[in-house]
This record gives C-alpha cells, sequence and structure tokens, in this order.
C-alpha cells in the first residue's frame, strides 16, 4: 500500500468517525443505517472523491423487493451513499434524486393512503425517511399516479409530483445527471 492510499484511508476513518451519525453507523452503513449495506475496500480503484461533483440520477419502477422486504431501487440509493461515506464523501456532498414510477409507484403514498389501500402502514416509510434525511430528492411520476388511481394528497411528505418519468428522465440526463437504472 502507497502512501496515498494509507493518507485516503485515514482521511476516510476521521470523516466518518467524526460525523454526527458515525456513532450510530457501522462500516457497512457508514451514512444510512440498515439500508444498502456495502463492504469498506479502502484500496479500490475508481473512489469517488469529496471535491469531484456528483449527480446521480437513480430510476425506481421495480417493485422488487430483497429480503428485508425494501423496494431493490430504493435500496441502491442507501447503498450509493454508503459508499461515498465509505470513501470520505458526506451525502449532502452529492446530488442525489429518484425518480419513481411503474410498479413501484405505490411506494410513494402516505401511511394512511397506503393503509387505505393495502392494509398495512407502507413498509418503504423508513428508507424513504432515511434517504430523504440524506439530502436525497424523491419524485414520483404523475402518468402513473393517474394511472394507479393515487391522487396527489395520498403522496408522502417530501416527495415532488414530476409531469412524467420520462420527461424527468431525458430533463436531468441533458442537464448533466447520470442516470442509474433500475
Amino acid at each position: 500500500m502507497d502512501v496515498r492510499n494509507i493518507w485516503g484511508l485515514g482521511v476516510a476513518i476521521l470523516i466518518i468517525a467524526g460525523s454526527p451519525q458515525a456513532s450510530a453507523q457501522d462500516a457497512q452503513h457508514p451514512a444510512i443505517a440498515d439500508y444498502g449495506a456495502i463492504t469498506p475496500l479502502p484500496e479500490a480503484a475508481h473512489r469517488p472523491l469529496a471535491d469531484q461533483p456528483i449527480r446521480a440520477l437513480f430510476e425506481v419502477s421495480s417493485d422488487a423487493s430483497g429480503p428485508e422486504g425494501v423496494y431493490r431501487g430504493l435500496d441502491k440509493v442507501a447503498r450509493f451513499l454508503n459508499l461515498l461515506a465509505s470513501a470520505g464523501v458526506e451525502p449532502h456532498q452529492a446530488q442525489v434524486k429518484v425518480i419513481i414510477h411503474g410498479a413501484a409507484t405505490s411506494l410513494v403514498m402516505n401511511d394512511d393512503a397506503y393503509r387505505d389501500r393495502f392494509g398495512t402502514a407502507n413498509p418503504q416509510a423508513k428508507v424513504i425517511e432515511a434517504l430523504q434525511g440524506a439530502g436525497v430528492e424523491l419524485h414520483v411520476c404523475g402518468q402513473a399516479l393517474a394511472r394507479q388511481n393515487i391522487p396527489s394528497d395520498a403522496v408522502a411528505p417530501g416527495i415532488t409530483i414530476d409531469l412524467s418519468a420520462i420527461t424527468t428522465l431525458v430533463l436531468l440526463q441533458q442537464r448533466g445527471w447520470s442516470l442509474v437504472p433500475d
């Protein structure tokens, strides 16, 4: 291991250890507790840098759930934030947006609306709250809401209703956002 890698690892450890969330986190979840587990690789190549602009647009359209019942697309966003943190980049230093549509649309429903429709509280509410707390902007396709008869007042707080996922995907990529597909 050369000196630059040792220095980078030391800085990453200091940043993570000095962050207010670090005491509640572990090496697999340095930014988002309970979601998006990672394996820290301090010597790996292509590590993000704190002074490097990061603009990521995640598309979440599948209702595929992981082993803990969390939508895989949302867990992928949490994993991205944990990977950034493991490299010394705080989640708030990156610009991260999520556009939700298709089979995943119902995950944006508030607990009352979700309970009325499915008989239980929204199981995605905690991961959504964790992502929003880390500065992630969540958006939902207005066309998908209309097609699935989900009124705008049923959408959880802090989630923006866009004209459509299609327009969001095209416009943000034209503005320099890197797409991470579902």
